[in-house]
């Protein structure tokens, strides 16, 4: 819970940030092992994508974003056999 508390006060004052973007953390958080909360998420598109209820562009696109911004650090596969991974910054 404090992960996401730090979240919602990072953003509260960054416009960059939208409701696809809080859907898609969420949804991260949701896969996210609160005890292993430093090692990297294995995440698999179409489950977060699911989740958060939104479109592959979007989920490409706000992944990229949050990187950009300083979120999460975000490592893509290229490879479909293997996950991509995530971390989650801390704010």
């Amino acid at each position: 819970m404090q992960q996401l508390t730090d979240f919602y006060e990072a953003i509260a004052d960054d416009l960059r940030i939208g409701t696809s973007h809080i859907c898609v953390y969420i949804a991260l958080l949701h896969v996210t092992d609160p005890a292993e909360s430093v090692k990297a998420i294995e995440i698999d598109r179409n489950t977060v994508m699911k989740n958060a209820k939104i479109s592959r562009k979007t989920y490409n696109k706000c992944l990229s974003e949050l990187q950009e911004y300083g979120y999460i650090k975000y490592e893509p596969s290229l490879n479909p056999l293997v996950a991509s991974k995530v971390y989650l910054n801390r704010l």
